[in-house]
């Protein structure tokens, strides 16, 4: 390996072109920078790619899911059962609006939440349930769906990592009753910016959602409001950007297993755990992960080679201060085992065969000393 410690892998890149570019100076052009034609067309085929009826785009993932909430009556003392072993952002809507998350331990081997984890935390003032679609890893649906339907929950999907993923041939998305979605520049598409998107089959669910986007108002009403909304807005500059990304979206998604196929060939070592894709899903690889015990010594090796690697998630959510303020006391032994193994390495469409090799050999070293 001598010779290429100056090089530079990063942990994801974004990919822009020459049709991005075009995108967005049309915007600039057309004068029209927010509620236009770009974001009405983007929601229909983004809905569309998602197998769902409505898109309702916002400026962030965190606002869908705020927005998503709301749309489907949860407020004040509502129970929200959610995993801890994810981002904050999962969690954090149900602060604001005065309802408790309720956090139940993951699955030991895709980190998604566990289906009979979740059974044992339902009460009677359990309102809903998010399943967080975790490093574009789908969760166990069909479990969960019964469990909602049997207790007459709501299932809104955290999918803000998963765009494409799929679960038993079905895209993430169009399983529960609301899906959200994240266009943060590191995701598997992304608006050049903070961006989100809800998408549904419910009809009420959808224009609940697009009046609260848009200050609380009906579709074609200016100046009268029918609810306490937001400026959730996605600007028609993202919505261009966010166009163009997605119809590169499944060519990028085979990239990325590519890469990962690379990865599982080239690591060695008994002390690392590699990511598991099950049978009925398909892993969309949004983050490569690997766990080992000595975590952080790793990460400080790779990065005096010039390779970039992240921890996704170093404190789980439920012991998080401003969580942690609101619910107490938690114990989830292993979510807060891998919080301490978890890492990150360098995947994107823009990886060579060449950079996954300098990647496995750095870490394929480290484990031998």
């Amino acid at each position: 390996m001598s010779g290429r410690n100056s090089m530079k892998v990063n942990i994801t890149e974004m990919y822009v072109d020459e049709e991005i570019k075009e995108a967005v100076q049309r915007v600039l052009e057309s004068k029209k920078y927010v509620k236009g034609e770009e974001a009405k067309s983007f929601e229909q085929e983004f809905a569309a790619f998602c197998h769902t009826r409505y898109g309702i785009a916002t400026n962030s993932g965190t606002s869908a899911l705020h927005v998503a909430l709301l749309a489907a009556g949860i407020t004040r003392g509502d129970e929200v059962i959610v995993p801890s072993h994810t981002f904050v952002a999962t969690a954090s809507p149900l602060l604001h609006i005065g309802a408790r998350p309720v956090f139940a331990e993951v699955d030991r081997e895709t980190y998604t939440i566990d289906p009979e984890e979740i059974r044992k935390k339902i009460t009677d003032g359990t309102k809903a349930i998010i399943p967080v679609h975790l490093y574009g890893h789908p969760c166990d649906m069909d479990p969960i769906m019964e469990l909602a339907r049997e207790h007459h929950l709501t299932v809104i999907e955290d999918a803000c990592q998963a765009h494409g993923a799929e679960y038993r041939g079905t895209r993430v998305g169009s399983m529960g009753d609301m899906a959200c979605f994240s266009f943060f520049p590191s995701k598997n598409m992304t608006v050049a910016g903070d961006g989100g998107m809800i998408v549904t089959d419910n009809e009420e669910y959808a224009v609940k959602a697009k009046a609260l986007v848009n200050q609380g108002r009906l579709e074609g009403r200016k100046y009268e409001h029918d609810f306490a909304g937001f400026n959730y807005r996605l600007s028609e500059i993202l919505a261009a950007v966010g166009r163009v990304q997605l119809r590169h979206l499944l060519e990028w998604i085979e990239r990325r297993r590519e890469v990962a196929r690379w990865y599982h060939d080239m690591l060695e070592g008994d002390g690392l755990i590699l990511p598991v894709e099950k049978e009925w899903a398909k892993h969309v690889y949004h983050l490569y992960v690997i766990r080992c015990r000595n975590r952080d010594g790793l990460r400080e090796f790779l990065k005096e080679r010039g390779i970039a690697a992240g921890v996704h998630y170093p404190l789980p959510v439920h012991l998080q201060p401003a969580v942690r303020d609101v619910v107490g006391e938690v114990s989830l032994p292993f979510t807060e085992k891998i919080a301490q193994e978890v890492l990150s390495i360098p995947i994107h469409p823009q990886m060579r065969e060449e950079d996954a090799r300098y990647v496995a050999e750095a870490i394929n070293e480290w484990g031998k000393q």
